[in-house]
């Protein structure tokens, strides 16, 4: 993945401008903190650089490379009002009260939801979930899907993924006796709902070093000490006795929060890390039905990684939410009925292929309308890109802003209006950000100005619901806001590397290792190698303007590799030109199982004209 930053250092083997236009740059500020993990663990150089690259210190390699929850999760009580809302929901259960969840119908809301679903049920508690309408309801908390919760016999609420911001909802549903917890993980304000409990690392007030959990992780230290309050309220049977509840093992649902932490693009750093990982492992056990299910639709023949949450099983869990019905993922997930799971699965991957559908196309009218305004050499772009139009489906609008940031290496909103005739128009918008401009702080700041109905997110994602006559002054706001954090130079496009590789180091073992300092994500980024000074041995063009080649050095070493949607830039003929040029090709290393058989294999992003001699 490229990002958007300022260049310092001098460019990784000379690169200023590859093949699609990037800047190679070195992800090492420090050689002398690689050397010396290398001599004081054994490393090899690429494995050491590649550590070092992401700040890992000496000492903290064991763990980083073995990520325990034993080590990393933090104790539930540490955050503010935790333990309210764990006495409160203690207390539910055991009174037979009936709770429900109330999610989002995002894949975040949707595990977080599932998650809560599995564990009350397992531990004898009155559960029900309940997520709203995208289109019909909006966004998180709404006071008449409260109060009919509150009709229905529900005693306690508990909002996940959402509520911090939902002031008048909650005030609504407590007047009418309903107790409301709130599990978030958005940007709070000073102000915070009137509810039993907020729980949310983002509160202003709440010091926790955990601020970038998603909601479900959240959601999972929650069940984590209502667990733990049960266990010493004597509420599970002793042991060796042979009847009374069993105590959950709570390791089974980390698969849930594996998926919607990768899904929420939170950095994969500290416990994040360390749930990913152990959530992918029970993951590859294959007990959750509806992740089966889904898995089987998408054709994953392998174990599960990062990317196949994020690019495969997480795109068919939101399709629901987005285009078709948003509480179908929460319902898969938490499902053990096959012929059920079955059916949701189908349903989800036909709304997904409906989504892939709306999406190119309101992405193609945005480009056109960005492009129609500031040309194709993009001059005068303002900090933040805010783009609107009439009929845009607001299930698709978060997808196409993280699609503009990759084109233009910035914020992007993408709002759709919608509005009866002789009414004013209102928007729902979502908003993407990029590294160091924190984009859910300037949306509650634009709507504690006046210039929103309503708004909030986190640094890297926010919504808005904006009247049409402050588009333009909330656009204004937001430039003033921003360009001072993205700097006053212009946006260079780089590409990170990690090492330097010949072709005969791709070893299935140094792969083995690169995989070990995975998950890959979001704040740990994919590690990616430039193979120096190679050839292209054989190329062919496959599928819908891929290549596939193998690269040779001036040794007998060779690595197998696919560039994927070369056609597109100036790379796809670099690679299938028959005069086979010296070339330095970056890409990511993968073990390819296909048909059962594993092999090594190169992913290429980029190339360039390679200089001098062909390293061995």
């Amino acid at each position: 993945m490229s990002t958007d930053i300022r260049h310092e250092r001098a460019a990784f083997l000379g690169v200023e401008r590859s093949l699609t236009g990037r800047r190679w740059a070195s992800r090492l500020a420090d050689e002398r903190i690689a050397l010396a993990m290398a001599q004081r663990h054994g490393l090899p150089d690429s494995i050491s650089r590649l550590l070092a690259a992401r700040e890992v210190d000496l000492e903290g390699v064991p763990d980083f490379l073995e990520p325990t929850l034993r080590k990393f999760l933090p104790d539930p009580s540490h955050l503010r009002d935790m333990d309210a809302a764990i006495e409160r929901l203690v207390r539910a259960v055991r009174a037979g009260e009936r709770i429900v969840v109330f999610g989002d119908y995002d894949v975040d809301g949707a595990t977080s939801a599932a998650l809560l679903l599995r564990f009350f049920r397992s531990v004898g508690g009155n559960i029900d979930v309940y997520i709203p309408d995208r289109r019909r309801e909006g966004y998180g908390p709404n006071a008449p899907a409260l109060l009919k919760l509150k009709a229905e016999g529900a005693s306690v609420v508990v909002t996940v993924d959402c509520g911090v911001t939902a002031f008048e909802p909650i005030a609504e549903a407590r007047r009418a006796g309903l107790d409301l917890i709130v599990i978030d993980h958005h940007m709070a304000e000073p102000a915070l709902p009137d509810a039993v409990a907020v729980v949310d690392p983002n509160r202003l007030d709440d010091a926790s070093p955990h601020k970038q959990l998603a909601a479900v992780g959240v959601a999972f230290l929650l069940a984590v000490g209502v667990n733990r309050s049960l266990r010493q309220a004597g509420w599970y049977a002793a042991a060796g006795e042979a009847t009374g509840r069993r105590e959950p093992d709570l390791r089974q649902w980390l698969d849930l929060v594996a998926l919607g932490t990768v899904c929420d693009v939170v950095p994969l750093t500290g416990v994040n890390r360390a749930l990913v990982r152990q959530g992918l492992a029970v993951m590859a056990q294959r007990g959750n039905a509806g992740l089966v299910a889904l898995a089987d639709m998408a054709r994953l023949r392998e174990p599960p990684g990062a990317y196949h949450l994020g690019f495969m099983l997480g795109p068919r869990v939101n399709a629901g939410g987005r285009v078709g019905e948003a509480a179908l993922g929460a319902r898969l997930l938490s499902s053990d009925d096959p012929h059920e799971v079955a059916a949701l699965a189908l349903r989800l991957d036909e709304f997904n292929a409906e989504r892939r559908a709306i999406e190119r196309e309101v992405l193609d009218q945005a480009i056109a309308r960005i492009e129609g305004l500031y040309g194709p050499d993009r001059k005068g772009l303002p900090a933040v890109l805010v783009v609107e139009s009439e009929g845009w489906h607001v299930g698709v609008i978060g997808i196409v802003a993280s699609r503009l940031v990759e084109r233009y290496g910035r914020p992007a909103f993408v709002i759709g209006m919608s509005g009866e005739e002789g009414t004013e128009q209102i928007g729902k918008g979502s908003g993407r950000s990029v590294r160091g401009v924190d984009l859910g702080a300037a949306v509650i700041a634009a709507r504690q100005s006046g210039l929103l109905l309503n708004g909030g997110g986190h640094a890297m994602a926010a919504g808005v619901t904006v009247a049409r006559g402050a588009l333009p002054a909330f656009a204004e706001f937001l430039d003033r806001r921003i360009a001072p954090q993205l700097g006053a130079a212009p946006a260079v496009r780089e590409l990170g590397i990690d090492a330097a590789l010949a072709p005969g180091a791709a070893t299935a073992e140094l792969v083995g290792m690169i995989e070990r300092a995975g998950p890959f994500g979001a704040g740990n980024a994919l590690p990616r190698f430039a193979f120096t000074g190679v050839r292209v041995n054989y190329a062919q063009p496959v599928g819908d303007g891929h290549v596939r080649c193998s690269l040779v050095g001036a040794g007998r070493g060779k690595v197998e590799a696919i560039a994927f949607r070369a056609s597109q830039t100036a790379l796809g003929p670099a690679l299938l030109d028959p005069t086979r040029p010296i070339l330095h090709v970056a890409g990511a290393l993968r073990i390819d199982r296909f048909g059962g058989r594993e092999s090594v294999r190169l992913q290429i992003d980029d190339a360039a004209a390679g200089t001098g001699s062909i390293l061995a």
